[in-house]
């Protein structure tokens, strides 16, 4: 992941909104990225740092629940502080129940945007931290042959050697082998380690014949 600071996106159609908001974001040492128009906002192209959107509720293009929903869709994992002039309690719940970080009314402090940024940044590191966690054992999963695949499927489905090789029809022998390269190329030093880093990883394992 970089070293780059957390950048913050304020989606707003009032421009002088938009515009304090960057100098005050600025002066506080984050990089801004501002929108008018939440189309713009979703054809940017983000770079994978820890970051934050602050959001207004009423859009010209579509409302900021929307562009929430539309996020969602394109797996846009940025979190949201809403700030609005005109929000109401159902707006507000329906924000936070789909993960919004946060719902500001007009006018708020600066104190109470840095303390919800601050909250929403830790948030996105964390995810940043965990998503990079899943893809580097992917990577170790990918650089295992068919056959090493096949017997990781079967190790963390709780199936003994013996019973994975009748499965494949091949020796015990050729199962612990292949099960040992396996835990190397994994880096696990147990079953369970094992197993739990197939569990987080979320990988789909190819369906072959002998399967």
């Amino acid at each position: 992941m970089s070293k780059q600071g957390p950048i913050i996106y304020v989606v707003d159609d009032d421009v002088s909104v938009c515009r304090a908001l960057k100098l005050l974001l600025k002066s506080h040492g984050f990089r801004v990225e501002t929108f008018t128009r939440a189309e713009k906002f979703l054809a940017f192209k983000h770079p994978q740092l820890p970051s934050c959107l602050v959001l207004d509720i009423r859009l010209p293009d579509i409302n900021g629940l929307d562009l929430q929903e539309s996020m969602a869709a394109r797996k846009i994992a940025i979190p949201i502080i809403f700030i609005t002039g005109h929000g109401n309690i159902p707006m507000s719940v329906k924000a936070m129940k789909a993960g919004a970080v946060d719902f500001l009314p007009k006018p708020f402090t600066p104190k109470e945007l840095l303390n919800a940024l601050a909250l929403a940044i830790a948030k996105n590191k964390l995810e940043h931290k965990a998503q990079a966690e899943i893809l580097k054992i992917q990577r170790r999963i990918q650089t295992l042959s068919p056959r090493e695949q096949e017997v990781l499927h079967f190790v963390a489905l709780g199936m003994l050697n013996k019973e994975i090789a009748f499965k494949l029809g091949t020796v015990l022998q050729t199962i612990k082998v292949h099960r040992g390269r396996v835990m190397q190329k994994m880096q696990a030093k147990t079953v369970t380690e094992l197993i739990h880093l197939v569990q987080k990883s979320g990988f789909t394992f190819t369906r072959h014949k002998s399967l």
